[in-house]
Protein backbone atom coordinates (compact mmCIF):
# COMPACT_ATOMS: atom_id res chain seq x y z
CA UNK A 1 0.00 0.00 0.00
CA UNK A 2 1.24 3.38 -1.00
CA UNK A 3 1.47 5.83 1.72
CA UNK A 4 -0.36 9.32 0.80
CA UNK A 5 3.31 11.37 0.46
CA UNK A 6 4.92 9.31 -1.81
CA UNK A 7 1.17 9.18 -3.99
CA UNK A 8 0.99 13.31 -3.68
CA UNK A 9 5.17 13.47 -4.80
CA UNK A 10 4.16 10.85 -7.98
CA UNK A 11 1.44 13.06 -8.89
CA UNK A 12 3.26 16.60 -8.62
CA UNK A 13 6.28 15.68 -10.98
CA UNK A 14 3.37 15.17 -13.85
CA UNK A 15 2.70 18.76 -15.50
CA UNK A 16 -0.48 19.39 -15.92
CA UNK A 17 -1.25 22.80 -16.38
CA UNK A 18 -4.46 24.23 -18.24
CA UNK A 19 -4.49 26.61 -20.91
CA UNK A 20 -6.74 29.62 -21.19
CA UNK A 21 -5.97 30.05 -24.94
CA UNK A 22 -6.73 26.57 -25.54
CA UNK A 23 -10.28 25.44 -27.11
CA UNK A 24 -9.86 21.75 -26.72
CA UNK A 25 -10.85 20.06 -23.78
CA UNK A 26 -9.08 19.32 -21.73
CA UNK A 27 -7.06 22.30 -22.97
CA UNK A 28 -3.85 20.72 -22.68
CA UNK A 29 -3.37 17.05 -23.89
CA UNK A 30 -0.57 16.67 -20.76
CA UNK A 31 -3.63 16.78 -18.46
CA UNK A 32 -4.37 13.29 -19.88
CA UNK A 33 -0.98 11.61 -18.24
CA UNK A 34 -1.78 12.27 -14.92
CA UNK A 35 -5.76 11.19 -16.05
CA UNK A 36 -4.80 7.89 -17.65
CA UNK A 37 -2.58 7.07 -14.84
CA UNK A 38 -5.52 7.70 -12.10
CA UNK A 39 -7.65 5.76 -14.27
CA UNK A 40 -4.99 2.87 -14.96
CA UNK A 41 -4.69 2.97 -10.94
CA UNK A 42 -7.96 3.07 -9.91
CA UNK A 43 -8.62 -0.06 -11.98
CA UNK A 44 -5.38 -2.01 -10.26
CA UNK A 45 -6.95 -1.44 -7.38
CA UNK A 46 -10.50 -3.18 -8.88
CA UNK A 47 -12.58 0.02 -9.15
CA UNK A 48 -14.42 0.09 -12.28
CA UNK A 49 -12.90 3.63 -13.69
CA UNK A 50 -13.41 5.17 -17.19
CA UNK A 51 -11.35 7.55 -19.02
CA UNK A 52 -13.76 9.87 -21.29
CA UNK A 53 -12.74 11.51 -24.23
CA UNK A 54 -13.27 14.74 -22.59
CA UNK A 55 -10.74 14.12 -19.88
CA UNK A 56 -12.93 12.86 -16.93
CA UNK A 57 -12.42 10.39 -14.65
CA UNK A 58 -15.43 8.65 -13.54
CA UNK A 59 -15.33 5.65 -11.03
CA UNK A 60 -17.66 3.85 -9.08
CA UNK A 61 -17.18 1.91 -5.80
CA UNK A 62 -20.72 -0.33 -5.00
CA UNK A 63 -22.13 -0.56 -1.92
CA UNK A 64 -21.80 -3.26 0.02
CA UNK A 65 -24.96 -2.69 2.30
CA UNK A 66 -28.45 -3.97 2.11
CA UNK A 67 -29.77 -0.65 2.96
CA UNK A 68 -30.64 2.35 0.67
CA UNK A 69 -28.29 4.86 1.40
CA UNK A 70 -27.52 7.67 -0.79
CA UNK A 71 -24.36 7.65 -3.41
CA UNK A 72 -21.86 9.69 -2.38
CA UNK A 73 -19.50 11.73 -4.89
CA UNK A 74 -15.48 12.66 -4.34
CA UNK A 75 -14.35 14.99 -6.71
CA UNK A 76 -10.95 16.82 -7.47
CA UNK A 77 -9.19 18.71 -10.53
CA UNK A 78 -5.98 17.37 -11.73
CA UNK A 79 -4.57 20.30 -13.51
CA UNK A 80 -2.19 23.26 -11.93
CA UNK A 81 -2.47 27.11 -12.55
CA UNK A 82 -0.96 29.09 -15.60
CA UNK A 83 -0.39 31.39 -12.82
CA UNK A 84 3.58 29.90 -12.18
CA UNK A 85 5.65 27.69 -13.75
CA UNK A 86 4.26 24.22 -13.39
CA UNK A 87 6.89 22.14 -15.16
CA UNK A 88 9.92 20.10 -13.41
CA UNK A 89 8.07 20.48 -9.71
CA UNK A 90 11.11 19.45 -6.94
CA UNK A 91 9.15 19.66 -3.71
CA UNK A 92 11.06 19.76 -0.71
CA UNK A 93 10.24 18.02 2.67
CA UNK A 94 10.54 19.77 5.87
CA UNK A 95 9.78 16.99 8.63
CA UNK A 96 9.47 17.99 12.55
CA UNK A 97 9.39 22.03 11.06
CA UNK A 98 10.76 24.18 13.77
CA UNK A 99 8.95 27.42 12.83
CA UNK A 100 12.36 29.16 11.30
CA UNK A 101 12.39 30.50 7.47
CA UNK A 102 12.68 27.58 4.91
CA UNK A 103 14.89 28.41 2.14
CA UNK A 104 13.95 27.65 -1.31
CA UNK A 105 16.67 26.06 -2.60
CA UNK A 106 16.22 26.29 -6.13
CA UNK A 107 15.96 29.92 -6.21
CA UNK A 108 18.71 31.95 -3.79
CA UNK A 109 17.55 34.19 -1.49
CA UNK A 110 13.71 33.32 -1.62
CA UNK A 111 12.37 31.43 1.42
CA UNK A 112 8.88 30.88 3.44
CA UNK A 113 9.48 33.10 6.43
CA UNK A 114 6.64 33.25 9.04
CA UNK A 115 7.51 37.19 9.29
CA UNK A 116 5.48 37.45 5.74
CA UNK A 117 3.40 34.08 6.23
CA UNK A 118 2.89 33.81 10.23
CA UNK A 119 0.32 30.49 9.44
CA UNK A 120 3.43 28.62 8.98
CA UNK A 121 3.67 28.57 12.98
CA UNK A 122 0.39 26.46 12.96
CA UNK A 123 2.37 23.78 11.51
CA UNK A 124 5.52 23.42 13.78
CA UNK A 125 6.48 19.86 14.39
CA UNK A 126 4.86 18.54 11.21
CA UNK A 127 6.25 17.84 8.07
CA UNK A 128 5.92 20.16 5.44
CA UNK A 129 6.33 19.80 1.47
CA UNK A 130 6.76 23.40 -0.38
CA UNK A 131 8.47 24.39 -3.78
CA UNK A 132 11.94 24.67 -4.32
CA UNK A 133 11.21 28.65 -5.69
CA UNK A 134 11.13 27.88 -8.89
CA UNK A 135 7.25 26.72 -9.59
CA UNK A 136 4.31 25.95 -7.70
CA UNK A 137 3.69 23.01 -6.01
CA UNK A 138 0.53 21.65 -7.44
CA UNK A 139 -0.97 20.77 -3.75
CA UNK A 140 -4.20 22.81 -5.75
CA UNK A 141 -5.62 20.21 -6.22
CA UNK A 142 -2.96 17.22 -6.67
CA UNK A 143 -3.44 17.05 -2.73
CA UNK A 144 -7.18 16.73 -3.00
CA UNK A 145 -6.71 13.86 -5.72
CA UNK A 146 -4.36 11.88 -3.44
CA UNK A 147 -6.41 12.31 -0.51
CA UNK A 148 -8.96 10.31 -2.45
CA UNK A 149 -6.99 7.68 -3.79
CA UNK A 150 -5.90 6.84 -0.32
CA UNK A 151 -9.35 6.77 0.75
CA UNK A 152 -9.94 4.66 -2.25
CA UNK A 153 -7.17 2.11 -1.52
CA UNK A 154 -8.50 2.12 2.37
CA UNK A 155 -11.89 1.00 1.00
CA UNK A 156 -10.80 -1.26 -0.84
CA UNK A 157 -8.43 -3.05 1.56
CA UNK A 158 -10.82 -3.26 3.84
CA UNK A 159 -14.08 -5.28 2.50
CA UNK A 160 -15.32 -4.60 6.44
CA UNK A 161 -16.02 -0.92 6.07
CA UNK A 162 -19.46 -0.38 5.33
CA UNK A 163 -20.31 2.12 2.59
CA UNK A 164 -22.81 3.07 0.03
CA UNK A 165 -22.46 4.08 -3.69
CA UNK A 166 -19.42 6.03 -3.35
CA UNK A 167 -18.53 7.78 -7.22
CA UNK A 168 -14.70 8.85 -7.87
CA UNK A 169 -14.33 12.02 -10.30
CA UNK A 170 -11.18 13.34 -11.63
CA UNK A 171 -11.59 16.53 -14.05
CA UNK A 172 -9.27 18.73 -16.55
CA UNK A 173 -9.23 22.62 -16.73
CA UNK A 174 -10.94 23.72 -13.09
CA UNK A 175 -7.94 26.16 -12.71
CA UNK A 176 -9.27 28.17 -16.30
CA UNK A 177 -13.12 27.92 -15.24
CA UNK A 178 -14.12 24.90 -17.58
CA UNK A 179 -13.76 22.07 -15.62
CA UNK A 180 -17.06 20.44 -15.72
CA UNK A 181 -18.38 22.22 -18.79
CA UNK A 182 -18.93 18.59 -20.26
CA UNK A 183 -19.17 16.63 -17.28
CA UNK A 184 -22.17 14.11 -17.34
CA UNK A 185 -23.57 14.10 -13.69
CA UNK A 186 -26.30 11.50 -14.33
CA UNK A 187 -23.57 9.15 -15.77
CA UNK A 188 -21.56 9.78 -12.64
CA UNK A 189 -24.14 8.93 -10.67
CA UNK A 190 -24.05 10.08 -7.49
CA UNK A 191 -26.72 11.79 -5.24
CA UNK A 192 -24.89 14.35 -3.93
CA UNK A 193 -20.54 15.25 -3.61
CA UNK A 194 -17.77 17.19 -2.29
CA UNK A 195 -15.12 18.59 -4.15
CA UNK A 196 -11.71 18.12 -2.06
CA UNK A 197 -10.29 21.67 -3.07
CA UNK A 198 -10.52 24.03 0.17
CA UNK A 199 -7.33 25.27 1.70
CA UNK A 200 -6.17 24.66 5.47
CA UNK A 201 -7.79 22.33 7.96
CA UNK A 202 -11.33 22.71 8.45
CA UNK A 203 -12.39 24.85 5.64
CA UNK A 204 -15.90 23.32 4.97
CA UNK A 205 -17.60 26.09 1.74
CA UNK A 206 -20.96 26.06 0.24
CA UNK A 207 -20.79 29.27 -0.88
CA UNK A 208 -18.57 30.94 -3.57
CA UNK A 209 -18.04 34.09 -5.70
CA UNK A 210 -20.18 35.05 -8.74
CA UNK A 211 -17.70 35.13 -11.84
CA UNK A 212 -17.69 36.67 -14.79
CA UNK A 213 -14.46 37.35 -17.11
CA UNK A 214 -14.56 40.85 -19.12
CA UNK A 215 -12.09 41.41 -22.01
CA UNK A 216 -12.06 45.27 -24.03
CA UNK A 217 -10.18 45.78 -26.56
CA UNK A 218 -9.10 49.44 -27.16
CA UNK A 219 -8.16 50.47 -31.10
CA UNK A 220 -6.21 53.64 -30.62
CA UNK A 221 -4.82 55.84 -33.61
CA UNK A 222 -0.69 55.99 -33.98
CA UNK A 223 0.59 59.03 -35.44
CA UNK A 224 4.40 60.22 -34.99
CA UNK A 225 4.60 61.82 -31.93
CA UNK A 226 6.52 64.34 -33.20
CA UNK A 227 3.32 65.51 -34.73
CA UNK A 228 0.41 64.08 -32.59
CA UNK A 229 -1.26 66.95 -30.87
CA UNK A 230 -4.92 66.63 -31.67
CA UNK A 231 -4.32 63.63 -33.46
CA UNK A 232 -2.89 60.71 -31.29
CA UNK A 233 -5.39 58.11 -29.53
CA UNK A 234 -2.98 56.09 -27.45
CA UNK A 235 -4.59 52.72 -26.89
CA UNK A 236 -2.50 52.21 -23.46
CA UNK A 237 -3.10 55.41 -21.83
CA UNK A 238 -6.77 55.27 -22.39
CA UNK A 239 -6.39 51.47 -20.95
CA UNK A 240 -5.21 53.14 -18.22
CA UNK A 241 -7.94 55.94 -18.31
CA UNK A 242 -10.75 53.00 -18.14
CA UNK A 243 -8.90 51.30 -15.28
CA UNK A 244 -9.00 54.58 -13.21
CA UNK A 245 -12.56 54.48 -13.93
CA UNK A 246 -12.91 51.24 -11.47
CA UNK A 247 -13.64 52.04 -7.38
CA UNK A 248 -9.57 51.52 -6.44
CA UNK A 249 -10.88 49.84 -3.04
CA UNK A 250 -12.81 47.12 -4.56
CA UNK A 251 -9.21 45.26 -5.85
CA UNK A 252 -8.30 42.28 -4.15
CA UNK A 253 -5.93 43.56 -2.46
CA UNK A 254 -8.17 45.84 -0.27
CA UNK A 255 -11.26 43.44 0.10
CA UNK A 256 -11.93 40.07 2.07
CA UNK A 257 -14.94 38.46 3.68
CA UNK A 258 -17.93 38.69 1.23
CA UNK A 259 -16.52 41.92 -0.35
CA UNK A 260 -16.32 41.72 -4.32
CA UNK A 261 -13.84 43.07 -6.36
CA UNK A 262 -12.69 44.21 -10.03
CA UNK A 263 -9.13 42.46 -10.65
CA UNK A 264 -7.38 43.91 -13.29
CA UNK A 265 -5.28 40.47 -14.39
CA UNK A 266 -3.51 41.22 -18.21
CA UNK A 267 -2.73 44.94 -20.18
CA UNK A 268 -1.44 44.01 -23.88
CA UNK A 269 -0.64 46.19 -26.41
CA UNK A 270 0.95 49.46 -28.06
CA UNK A 271 -0.18 52.65 -28.82
CA UNK A 272 -2.53 51.58 -32.05
CA UNK A 273 -4.74 49.16 -30.17
CA UNK A 274 -4.65 47.24 -26.29
CA UNK A 275 -6.77 44.28 -25.07
CA UNK A 276 -7.35 44.43 -20.93
CA UNK A 277 -8.68 41.39 -19.22
CA UNK A 278 -10.67 41.89 -16.04
CA UNK A 279 -12.28 39.43 -14.16
CA UNK A 280 -15.65 40.20 -11.28
CA UNK A 281 -16.82 38.55 -8.59
CA UNK A 282 -19.11 39.33 -6.31
CA UNK A 283 -21.30 36.25 -3.32
CA UNK A 284 -24.28 38.72 -3.80
CA UNK A 285 -25.96 38.37 -7.35
CA UNK A 286 -27.53 41.45 -7.50
CA UNK A 287 -24.11 43.49 -6.84
CA UNK A 288 -22.81 40.54 -9.41
CA UNK A 289 -24.53 42.40 -12.13
CA UNK A 290 -24.46 46.03 -11.01
CA UNK A 291 -20.55 45.48 -11.10
CA UNK A 292 -20.71 44.42 -15.32
CA UNK A 293 -23.04 47.34 -15.46
CA UNK A 294 -20.22 49.22 -14.06
CA UNK A 295 -17.65 48.26 -16.59
CA UNK A 296 -19.96 48.99 -19.24
CA UNK A 297 -20.79 51.68 -18.36
CA UNK A 298 -17.06 52.43 -18.09
CA UNK A 299 -16.35 51.24 -21.75
CA UNK A 300 -19.38 53.43 -22.54
CA UNK A 301 -17.64 56.78 -21.01
CA UNK A 302 -14.29 56.32 -22.93
CA UNK A 303 -16.50 55.55 -26.49
CA UNK A 304 -17.79 59.01 -25.74
CA UNK A 305 -14.74 60.54 -24.64
CA UNK A 306 -12.76 59.55 -27.39
CA UNK A 307 -14.96 58.13 -30.36
CA UNK A 308 -17.76 55.42 -30.69
CA UNK A 309 -16.29 51.98 -31.70
CA UNK A 310 -12.89 52.96 -29.58
CA UNK A 311 -13.68 50.76 -26.93
CA UNK A 312 -14.84 47.18 -26.69
CA UNK A 313 -15.98 44.51 -24.11
CA UNK A 314 -17.05 41.51 -24.20
CA UNK A 315 -18.47 39.95 -20.52
CA UNK A 316 -18.82 36.13 -20.31
CA UNK A 317 -20.35 35.08 -16.79
CA UNK A 318 -18.17 31.86 -15.38
CA UNK A 319 -19.51 30.49 -12.63
CA UNK A 320 -22.39 31.67 -9.63
CA UNK A 321 -22.21 30.73 -5.95
CA UNK A 322 -23.69 27.79 -5.43
CA UNK A 323 -25.71 28.60 -2.14
CA UNK A 324 -28.64 28.56 -3.45
CA UNK A 325 -28.51 25.32 -4.79
CA UNK A 326 -26.77 23.48 -1.46
CA UNK A 327 -28.60 25.44 1.04
CA UNK A 328 -32.37 23.40 0.59
CA UNK A 329 -29.79 20.46 1.02
CA UNK A 330 -28.36 21.24 4.46
CA UNK A 331 -27.70 17.77 5.42
CA UNK A 332 -24.62 17.42 3.43
CA UNK A 333 -23.16 20.22 5.41
CA UNK A 334 -24.53 18.26 9.02
CA UNK A 335 -22.27 15.00 7.22
CA UNK A 336 -19.47 17.16 6.49
CA UNK A 337 -19.21 18.87 9.95
CA UNK A 338 -19.56 15.33 11.86
CA UNK A 339 -17.30 14.15 9.56
CA UNK A 340 -14.41 16.94 10.70
CA UNK A 341 -15.38 16.42 14.52
CA UNK A 342 -14.96 12.41 14.33
CA UNK A 343 -11.66 13.15 13.23
CA UNK A 344 -10.58 16.23 15.79
CA UNK A 345 -11.35 18.92 13.34
CA UNK A 346 -13.28 22.22 14.29
CA UNK A 347 -15.12 22.76 10.86
CA UNK A 348 -14.95 26.55 9.30
CA UNK A 349 -17.79 27.03 7.30
CA UNK A 350 -16.83 30.17 5.47
CA UNK A 351 -17.45 31.62 1.94
CA UNK A 352 -14.94 30.68 -0.80
CA UNK A 353 -13.28 33.66 -2.19
CA UNK A 354 -12.99 32.46 -5.12
CA UNK A 355 -14.63 29.46 -7.40
CA UNK A 356 -14.70 25.14 -7.48
CA UNK A 357 -15.97 22.89 -9.53
CA UNK A 358 -19.21 22.05 -7.38
CA UNK A 359 -20.15 25.96 -8.06
CA UNK A 360 -21.59 24.25 -12.15
CA UNK A 361 -21.78 20.67 -10.68
CA UNK A 362 -24.29 22.32 -7.81
CA UNK A 363 -26.25 24.35 -11.04
CA UNK A 364 -26.06 20.94 -13.18
CA UNK A 365 -27.90 19.75 -10.40
CA UNK A 366 -25.38 17.74 -8.15
CA UNK A 367 -24.96 19.20 -4.73
CA UNK A 368 -21.31 19.57 -4.01
CA UNK A 369 -19.60 21.99 -0.93
CA UNK A 370 -16.19 21.96 -0.71
CA UNK A 371 -14.26 20.50 1.80
CA UNK A 372 -9.97 21.64 2.81
CA UNK A 373 -7.52 19.79 1.02
CA UNK A 374 -4.84 21.39 3.31
CA UNK A 375 -2.63 23.55 1.04
CA UNK A 376 -1.73 26.85 1.50
CA UNK A 377 -0.60 29.61 -1.19
CA UNK A 378 -1.53 28.10 -4.02
CA UNK A 379 -0.74 29.31 -7.43
CA UNK A 380 2.83 30.44 -6.69
CA UNK A 381 5.97 29.63 -5.13
CA UNK A 382 5.11 30.10 -1.97
CA UNK A 383 2.92 26.72 -2.04
CA UNK A 384 2.96 24.64 0.72
CA UNK A 385 1.34 21.73 2.63
CA UNK A 386 1.09 19.66 5.43
CA UNK A 387 1.51 16.09 5.43
CA UNK A 388 -0.84 16.13 8.73
CA UNK A 389 -3.19 18.18 6.36
CA UNK A 390 -3.71 15.68 3.40
CA UNK A 391 -4.07 12.57 6.08
CA UNK A 392 -7.01 14.65 7.73
CA UNK A 393 -8.86 15.24 4.91
CA UNK A 394 -8.39 11.32 3.84
CA UNK A 395 -9.85 10.40 7.47
CA UNK A 396 -13.07 12.89 6.68
CA UNK A 397 -13.51 11.28 3.12
CA UNK A 398 -14.21 8.24 5.19
CA UNK A 399 -16.00 9.67 7.97
CA UNK A 400 -18.55 11.10 5.50
CA UNK A 401 -18.86 7.80 3.92
CA UNK A 402 -19.70 6.09 7.35
CA UNK A 403 -21.93 9.19 8.25
CA UNK A 404 -24.05 8.19 5.28
CA UNK A 405 -23.60 4.24 5.74
CA UNK A 406 -25.37 4.79 8.81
Amino acid sequence: MENILDRFLRYVSVDTQSCEESESQPSAAKELDLLKMLNDELNAMGVESSLDEYGYVMARIPSNIDSKVPAIGFIAHVDTSPDAPGKDVKPQIIRDYDGADIPLKGNPGLALRPAEFPELLDYKGQTLITTDGTTLLGADDKAGVAEIMDAVQYIVSHPEFRHGDICIGFTPDEEIGRGVVKFDVPRFGADYAYTMDGGPVGELEFENFNAASAKIHIQGRNVHPGYAKGKMKNALQIACELNSLLPPEQRPEHTCGYEGFFHLIALEGSVEEATVAYIIRDHDRAIFESRKKMMQECVDFINSRYGEGTASVAIKDQYYNMREMVEPHYQIIDKAVKAMEMAGIKAKIQPIRGGTDGANLSFKGLPCPNIFAGGLNFHGKMEFVPLESMEKASEVILNIVKNFAE
